[in-house]
C-alpha cells in the first residue's frame, strides 16, 4: 500500500522539477505566437473551404 501512495508522489515531484527547468514565453512572444498560430489556423481553413467547394462542383459536373 505504501509503494502506491510514493509512485503518485515521486511523479508529482518529477513533474514539479520539469516545469521548473522549462522556459515560458514572455509577453511579447506570447503574442507573436498567438497570431501566427491564428492567421495559420484561419489561412487553413479558407482554403480547405475553397478546396472542398471546388471539390463539390466537380463532383456535380461528373455526376450531373
Amino acid at each position: 500500500m505504501a509503494e502506491a501512495v510514493k509512485k503518485p508522489v515521486k511523479f508529482i515531484k518529477e513533474v514539479s522539477t520539469e516545469m521548473k527547468r522549462v522556459s515560458w514565453p514572455n509577453r511579447k512572444e506570447l503574442t507573436k505566437y498567438t497570431i501566427v498560430v491564428s492567421a495559420t489556423v484561419i489561412f487553413m481553413a479558407i482554403f480547405f473551404a475553397i478546396s472542398d467547394l471546388g471539390i463539390s462542383a466537380l463532383i456535380r459536373l461528373i455526376t450531373g
